[in-house]
């Protein structure tokens, strides 16, 4: 199990990039931390995420 911004799922195995594509985050408005520590975007589709992993998914909001 991998857990997502406090929720498990059943993801071992899939890449970063590949798990981002099924959700409706904009990749350019987020940011990721993998078990404390923070993904370069351009290694997105190089991390394997891995049993027991912690990932925190953080969107950018705009505003004034």
């Amino acid at each position: 199990m991998v857990k997502i911004n406090g929720t498990e799922k059943e993801l071992a195995g899939m890449t970063l990039s590949a798990y981002l594509a099924t959700t409706d985050y904009d990749p350019g408005q987020i940011a990721v931390e993998r078990n404390g520590e923070i993904v370069p975007k351009a290694r997105y589709s190089q991390v394997v995420l891995q049993e027991g992993d912690n990932l925190e998914v953080v969107s950018f909001v705009g505003g004034g």
